[in-house]
Parts: C-alpha cells; sequence; structure tokens
C-alpha cells in the first residue's frame, strides 16, 4: 500500500504524474466509446462536497466513479454538519472512516487543505477560489487531441487572473510550456506564481491581449464574474471589455488556433457567440474531457492506497 497522496492543485503531482494521468484518461475514454466496461473501484465510494454550485464538476464526479464501478454520495454544506460549525477536522476523520476519497468545490483553498491535512483518504480539489487543476487536466487531454503534444504550441490565456488561470500557471511551470497569460491591471494572477512562471524563459505576461495572442496555437478564455463576485459585475464588464475573444482578436492568433472555454460562457461578454460556435466542437470536448480524466485520477488515487 503507498502512502495518501492528495491532488489539492496541479502541482501535488509530478510532470510523470502528469503525462502518466492524461494517457491513463485518453486510455478510459477509448474504453468507453467502445462500450467496453472497466470496474477498477468495484465497491469503493467517493464523498462529494458541494458548497459551491456545480453542473459539470458533480456530473463527471458522478458519472465518473459510477463508470469505475463506484458510489459517489451528494453532500450539500448547507445540509451536513460542517455548516453549521463543525470542524473540518472532524468532518474528515469521520468521512474518511466510511468513503475511499474525497472531493470538494468550495471558496477557500484553505479549507481544502485542512480537509486533506486531515483525511486519512484521497482528497481532490474539485475547484476553490485560487485554483481549478481537474479543469487543467481536462484541458491539457483537449489540446493533446485537437493540437497534439501541448509543449510545442503556444497557448494564450485572456480574462481574468482567476483560479483557472492560476492552474494554467501551474501546468506552464510542470510542463514548461509555451504559455502567454494578458489580464487588466489589478486583476493579476497570483503574484507568487507568476513570480516563478517567469522563470520559464517561454513565458509571456502583459496587460495586452492583442499581444498575448500573437501566433498562439491554442486561445483560452473564462468568465469575468466567478461565483461569490457578483457585486463586482458592472465594473469588470467595463474593464474587461477589450480582453474579449472575437475575431478582431483572434486574428492576431494562428489561422488554425483553436478557441476553449471551460464553461459556463456568457456569449458576447468574455467570448462572442460567432466564435464560441465556431469552437464549440472544442468547447464541448474540453467539457467532456472532465470526465475521463476525473476518472484517470480517481482510479490512480484510490488504487495505489489498496
Amino acid at each position: 500500500m503507498d502512502s495518501k497522496r492528495d491532488f489539492t492543485k496541479l502541482r501535488d503531482i509530478s510532470r510523470e504524474e502528469g503525462q502518466y494521468l492524461l494517457e491513463r484518461a485518453h486510455f478510459l475514454k477509448r474504453l468507453r466509446k467502445e462500450g467496453k466496461p472497466y470496474k477498477p473501484l468495484a465497491d469503493k465510494s467517493l464523498a462529494m462536497i458541494f458548497e459551491k454550485a456545480s453542473t459539470r464538476t458533480r456530473a463527471s464526479f458522478e458519472i465518473g466513479m459510477w463508470e469505475l464501478g463506484g458510489y459517489a454520495m451528494f453532500l450539500n454544506t448547507t445540509e451536513t454538519q460542517i455548516g453549521r460549525g463543525e470542524p473540518v477536522k472532524d468532518t474528515a476523520r469521520v468521512l474518511s472512516r466510511y468513503v475511499d476519497a474525497i472531493m470538494i468545490r468550495t471558496y477557500a483553498q484553505s479549507l481544502i487543505e485542512e480537509l486533506a491535512l486531515w483525511s486519512t483518504v484521497p482528497l481532490i480539489n474539485g475547484l476553490s477560489d485560487l485554483y481549478h487543476p481537474c479543469q487543467t487536466l481536462a484541458d491539457l487531454l483537449t489540446i493533446e487531441e485537437f493540437k497534439g503534444a501541448f509543449e510545442r504550441i503556444k497557448i494564450a490565456y485572456i480574462g481574468d487572473g482567476n483560479n483557472v488561470a492560476n492552474s494554467w500557471l501551474e501546468a506552464s511551470i510542470l510542463f514548461g510550456l509555451d504559455f502567454a497569460i494578458a489580464t487588466p491591471e489589478h486583476y493579476e494572477p497570483e503574484t507568487a506564481l507568476l513570480a516563478e512562471a517567469r522563470e520559464n524563459g517561454r513565458f509571456t505576461f502583459t496587460h495586452d491581449p492583442f499581444d498575448a495572442v500573437k501566433d498562439a496555437d491554442v486561445v483560452y478564455t473564462d468568465v469575468w464574474v466567478s461565483m461569490g463576485q457578483e457585486k463586482e459585475q458592472e465594473e469588470r464588464v467595463r474593464v474587461f471589455d477589450s480582453y474579449k475573444i472575437d475575431e478582431k482578436l483572434m486574428k492576431n492568433a494562428r489561422k488554425d488556433a483553436i478557441v476553449m472555454h471551460c464553461l459556463p460562457a456568457y456569449r458576447n461578454k468574455e467570448i462572442s457567440d460567432e466564435i464560441f460556435e465556431k469552437h464549440e466542437k472544442v468547447i464541448f470536448a474540453q467539457a467532456e474531457n472532465r470526465l475521463h480524466c476525473q476518472k484517470a485520477l480517481l482510479e490512480w488515487l484510490i488504487l495505489r492506497q489498496c
């Protein structure tokens, strides 16, 4: 039995482990398309804790666990004792005696790290305000499918320096990517991550979206107003207006560039409706790939403990 591993952020894994998970996700996706059952997690269970609303995270983890032969239990923090003030460490120790892994989608990264500290089973970050590592795994899988090896192409992220941007910065550090990011002033990603990413000579940070997407093979965006930022909506829409992914901006990217969005998408805000529909095949493959990457992650984290 190996020691417990957690996935609280992308760099909880090594480059080699990341490559293994992506290879495994490709394999599991092929099995599913061929209709071949594969249930290595029979009699295993996953607790899913949700403090934030969810579509893709809940569906992909719940279906993924079922397809692997296991069971996923949904726990809403408003309906559990953790929402009434039970210490996080007590919740972690109780759930560890019931299930084989825990996934949480929440606001504070510190809550995830505290759960991981006290849990004796693997802890997975389904999303926090600081990171979204499961999404980035799915993004990398999607780029491999549409562009081949992601190490050889330029990827540009345009928009808010949010949790998705932070996980992309981690990916750029982990894999040494040719990565550019453009955000408005005062909306930059984590300062420490930016400093570390700058040690990679292939990394670019700018406030100019046209500069960031120059010769890009992949152009990526996310919502301008994340959950919990609704009071900032009017100001954010004004500040981010020139960061929209539209035909004008895409003229600076390569002609065969693909556009990615982790969803939900707000048309004609962060992305024009025309660009979204032009690249919908990529965007919905990206959403589907959450399922395959999370199955690979669940299999790896749970079986290494058996």
